[in-house]
């Protein structure tokens, strides 16, 4: 046994530990509004922004839908959803690469609330930090694009790890590039296996309507579980 005369903190874990603490009170903030809240997450470049567009048109007029655009210093994101006519907030996060659920729950009341049904957090782009942190989302959704290649899963586990679905995204350049489908879902369902796959193209629609049936399954079933009560 080694004495030393000073302590250790493990300040990572004591970071995390807030964080869930905060998570699971935005969750339960969320729950008493009503509001589902979806964590959309992916490598820059991979096609989030065009999924979102595309999904806010195939949905507002069932859903009231509200955005967080999250990045570190522009708003071009925001620009592009306010055009849809939903309601948006911009969140800068200072240099930060990630949202964590504090920022998140900032972001949730400068965005308010009421009257809003669901509401989609647009995190930073990578695939690292924003796996590491509950945000309290309802739905972790990560988009992976064809030529990013098949092998991430096993460059960047964790966030295959903690994501409900997997949108393969771009399929209609594939033809382009060498991405073996049935090994990406192995090295995925290998680290999560109750995570769900969705083969889809946010440009030109193909598969489009598997991502929204799914969506909106999760939301009606949650969203009936009140109704019972």
């Amino acid at each position: 046994m080694v004495i030393r005369p000073y302590d250790i903190i493990e300040t990572k874990e004591a970071v995390l530990a807030d964080n869930d603490a905060v998570a699971e009170k935005t969750r339960q903030f969320l729950s008493s509004n009503h509001t589902f809240l979806i964590n959309l997450m992916s490598s820059p470049g991979s096609g989030k922004t065009t999924t979102l567009l595309r999904t806010i048109d195939a949905l507002k007029d069932r859903y009231r839908i509200g955005v967080m655009e999250a990045d570190v210093d522009s708003d071009v994101d925001a620009s592009a959803v306010a055009a849809k006519g939903v309601k948006v907030i911009q969140l800068h996060t200072g240099g930060s690469c990630h949202m964590d659920a504090s920022m998140t729950k900032e972001g949730l009341d400068g965005l308010g609330l009421k009257d809003l049904d669901l509401v989609f957090l647009e995190n930073v782009g990578n695939l690292v930090c924003p796996a590491e942190f509950d945000v309290g989302a309802n739905l972790r959704v990560m988009i992976l694009s064809v030529p990013e290649g098949d092998d991430k899963p096993l460059k960047y586990p964790l966030m295959f790890t903690v994501s409900d679905l997997m949108l393969i995204n771009k399929i209609d350049v594939a033809p382009v590039f060498d991405f073996d489908y049935e090994a990406c879902a192995e090295r995925a369902r290998k680290l999560n296996p109750n995570i769900d796959i969705i083969k889809m193209s946010s440009l030109t629609g193909e598969g489009f309507d598997e991502w929204i049936a799914w969506l909106t399954d999760k939301v009606d079933s949650w969203r009936d579980s009140y109704a019972d009560h």
